[in-house]
């Protein structure tokens, strides 16, 4: 398969993904595309460029009473034997990342490329490494060594929603329930304490927790709260001595990490947990002008964030943030994914009207 030398930012945002698509970009191998946006973007004159590693900002400097952030992540999930990608008779593109999100990114350099005068000022951001752990994310690099580059009034996040406008999102967090017994010969179980037995209940209260459904400014959050893994056990002759519950909490944005995790464990007092990483949510947003504007702009009602995603992190600078791309979320991540034509030049339409009207 050859790869694109360079980008060609005349085209449209369709065949833009295209030529994104064909340069594998899995995470931390995302350096052959991160130089060739950072060159599309170099070769225009109205737009500043930085980079930090393979993470790439483009900013006007219009002096505009408002800027607004469009932000999207250069790496996919690995490649699923669908690559190179193809545009079928029916107006869908294949490929790995069509979908989750080189078209969303190819709409941001179109944008980048097309606007010499927007309405607002306006920060474009490409980073590295979202698909993976959260110690690799690029935009997480950025908020902690250039948070000035992302400074911003409003921030559109271009992940796929089908075209529709997600708010915020949920915070999520994870915990090890565990239990502990005693070691024996299972000849012998009376001499032991079964620590896996120990856990039922554990299981029995995830069974009879309810779920919260939280409305935010008109948006509703259901959270969830699930076993996700259960370890325990050495051999299939030894009464085990230890369990542990992996448990995942999906939060509304209208609580804290702190918040979350005690009413976690409120749910299993008594038990021992452990806290093993968790991340903030991020409330709609929605009230801000900017977002009003951008909602009249998208024309279709808003809905909650049913995930967490990177609005978060710009919601923890201070930055109302949402959710909207071309593409549909469940493909993301699949051998089958695809995105419609039609989808990404009506999302690149959208955004060029509510930047120039």
């Amino acid at each position: 398969m050859a790869m694109p030398t360079a980008l060609d930012l005349s085209v449209d945002a369709a065949a833009l993904t295209a030529q994104l698509v064909d340069v594998p970009s899995v995470s931390l191998a995302e350096k052959p595309l991160a130089d060739l946006v950072e060159g599309a973007l170099r070769a225009i004159p109205h737009l500043r460029v930085d980079r930090d590693g393979d993470a790439v900002v483009a900013r006007t400097g219009l002096a505009r009473a408002e800027r607004v952030v469009l932000a999207g992540h250069l790496d996919t999930v690995p490649i699923a034997g669908n690559l190179p990608s193809r545009l079928d008779a029916d107006g869908l593109l294949w490929g790995c990342g069509t979908t989750d999100m080189k078209a969303g990114v190819a709409v941001q350099l179109r944008l980048a490329a097309t606007l010499p005068a927007p309405n607002r000022d306006l920060t474009f951001v490409f980073y590295d490494a979202e698909e993976i752990a959260a110690e690799h994310n690029g935009l997480g690099r950025l908020v902690d060594r250039h948070p000035d580059w992302l400074a911003g009034d409003f921030a559109v996040l271009l992940e796929p929603t089908a075209g529709r406008v997600d708010g915020g999102c949920q915070g999520t967090l994870r915990v090890r329930v565990q239990t502990s017994g005693r070691r024996a010969h299972s000849a012998r179980s009376w001499l032991g304490d079964n620590a896996i037995h120990k856990a039922a209940p554990i299981l029995a209260r995830l069974a009879a927790y309810r779920p919260r459904r939280v409305e935010i400014d008109g948006l509703v959050y259901p959270e969830g709260l699930n076993a996700v893994l259960i370890e325990g056990g050495h051999a299939g002759n030894v009464i085990p001595d230890t369990c542990a519950v992996t448990v995942n909490y999906r939060f509304s944005p209208d609580q804290s990490e702190a918040e979350a995790l005690d009413r976690v464990r409120e749910v299993f007092d008594g038990f021992e947990v452990v806290l093993t990483d968790s991340a903030p949510g991020a409330l709609p947003g929605l009230s801000h002008p900017a977002a009003a504007a951008f909602l009249d702009a998208i024309g279709t009602p808003p809905a909650a964030k049913e995930a967490w995603t990177d609005v978060a992190r710009f919601s923890a600078l201070g930055i109302p943030a949402v959710n909207y791309g071309p593409g549909d979320p469940t493909l993301a991540h699949t051998r089958e994914e695809n995105v419609a034509v039609a989808a990404v030049l009506d999302a690149e339409d959208k955004l060029r009207r509510w930047l120039t009207a």
